[in-house]
């Protein structure tokens, strides 16, 4: 492998599906790593499987980081020196180096058909043992090792089908050395002879993956902990070619939130959060998966939080702007046991992030909200909104729910409030507070709530409960930010109407 000063790493997901966030933030820790060194982050699209293939998949990746704000340097739709960069369009390259392997004693064509190879399996379950194509039994299938030359040309001139096996060597003891777990030792004994070509004339993971990586000169491989056990394969991969082996990490897995096990879309469906990072439709049921995106998370949160899955910066610090987490990541503050996914930790990154954004941002979210709901109203006016609920707001869908009452009168009443808080008397009430709010001429929030507490001091009403049937009259529920900035907001007018409206509905007799 050609040696340079800066890395160069890449993320190599396969089209197989929606993209994972447990693979977001293995991109994530490639992209900040390539930043934090000057170096190079590549996008390369691993579709050697057409079997998994899922229609949509490629494009949902791409999308996802660009609504991340995850960039690369190289790859897929972007361009560069090492393309293509998609593996089915690089196709013609594996044969070669499979080849190679075969010339150079490291691999070798095997012809068992899955029919002998479930026979095999059959006959050592029934002796309670595990099958394992390798090197203590590869002599007795049928392959080039154990086939005469002549048998093997025969049967390679004729077009039976095959595939391209690694030839472990015996007994072998292979080192890995893992930035994040330090020194891994395997002895080859224990390795089956994995698939590298298959009879479709395509490379399996392992054959494909680096040859790319060496051919695209990859200086660093950052991956998920699954991978850890296909990483002696790939070692002594590099050493059949006689190529440099570069270096590898293998992050920590995600966990669920209880820790038990690695999060998957289950988790997410009977928790209510979301595990990919856009809205994912499967094309062949048409099941709707929830993204973080249409859930109402802004992506600096979703990236702040995936940082901290896993790493840790060494301080108490936990909100951090991406330039931030380029400056202060490193692989050697990866824990090396998997990180829980805390869904409660999650919403209050996004509700910190949101009291962050400019007023002008979350108008822009709001306003879209309103308009969906057929509510035209100025920039102004949606600005004036937000920043009134925002504090209560953890998610930009909870806009609405959070300030409808802003823009349209309440349709119901809580239930709960009514039996609670509306007495006989209380539609008396509220009309004399009603004329002491509608005396404030020009009206002032402060000054009417100043008269309003007054009167109700000297009437010697329950405070609580006329405060709280007036809102129950103007929000519909006891909740809300402060009720004078809502009546300012809406206007007086409003507020008689609505509150007429609450008497007509909740006391018909009045």
């Amino acid at each position: 492998m050609t040696t340079t000063l800066k890395p160069r790493v890449r993320f190599a997901p396969s089209p197989t599906g929606p993209l994972h966030i447990g693979g977001v933030r293995t991109a994530l820790y490639n992209y900040l790593f390539a930043k934090q060194h000057g170096g190079t982050f590549i996008l390369r699209i691993e579709d050697t499987d057409q079997t998994r293939f899922v229609p949509g998949a490629e494009e949902y990746i791409i999308e996802s980081f660009e609504w991340l704000g995850i960039t690369f340097d190289e790859g897929v739709r972007v361009g560069g020196d090492f393309g293509p960069y998609k593996q089915s369009e690089r196709k013609p390259l594996y044969q070669q180096f499979a080849q190679q392997l075969i010339d150079s004693d490291w691999a070798y064509y095997a012809f068992d058909t899955p029919e002998q190879l479930d026979e095999k399996r059959k006959d050592y379950e029934a002796e309670k043992k595990n099958f394992q194509y390798d090197n203590s039994t590869r002599l007795s299938m049928t392959n080039s090792l154990s086939l005469p030359k002549e048998e093997t040309e025969r049967r390679l001139a004729s077009g039976q089908p095959f595939v391209i096996r690694f030839k472990f060597p015996a007994d072998k003891e292979i080192l890995v050395n893992d930035l994040i777990r330090g020194e891994v030792r395997i002895n080859s004994n224990l390795l089956d002879d994995k698939v590298l070509f298959k009879s479709d004339g395509m490379p399996t993971y392992h054959l494909a993956n680096i040859v790319d990586d060496h051919l695209m000169e990859i200086t660093h491989v950052i991956r998920g902990e699954e991978w850890l056990p296909s990483a002696p394969l790939h070692v002594m991969l590099y050493q059949a070619f006689g190529w440099d082996a570069p270096s590898f990490a293998h992050l920590p897995l995600l966990l669920k939130p209880d820790g038990n096990g690695k999060l998957s879309k289950r988790d997410g469906d009977r928790l209510g959060f979301p595990v990919f990072p856009l809205q994912w439709i499967n094309p062949e049921t048409q099941e709707i998966s929830s993204g973080y995106r249409e859930m109402g998370y802004l992506p600096d949160a979703v990236i702040n939080i995936l940082s901290l899955l896993g790493w840790n910066p060494g301080t108490e610090q936990e909100i951090l702007s991406i330039d931030e987490l380029v400056k202060l990541f490193s692989l050697d503050k990866i824990s090396k046991s998997g990180a829980k996914f805390d869904p409660e930790k999650a919403k209050w990154f996004n509700h910190q992030y949101i009291q962050k954004q400019p007023i002008a941002n979350l108008a822009k979210s709001f306003d879209h909200q309103l308009k969906a709901k057929g509510i035209h109203a100025s920039i102004e006016q949606v600005e004036r909104a937000v920043a009134m609920i925002r504090e209560r707001v953890h998610f930009l869908t909870e806009f609405w729910d959070q300030g409808y009452f802003l823009f349209e009168a309440p349709k119901e009443y809580d239930q709960q409030v009514v039996k609670k808080r509306w007495k006989e008397n209380t539609p008396d009430q509220l009309r004399q507070v009603l004329a002491i709010i509608s005396s404030v001429q020009p009206f002032n929030k402060e000054t009417a709530h100043d008269e309003v507490v007054a009167a109700i001091q000297r009437n010697e009403w329950n405070m609580g409960q006329v405060m709280n049937c007036l809102r129950l009259s103007i929000v519909g529920a006891a909740k809300g930010p402060d009720l004078f900035d809502i009546i300012d907001f809406i206007g007086v007018e409003e507020v008689n109407a609505r509150v007429e409206q609450a008497i007509d509905r909740l006391c018909p007799e009045n």
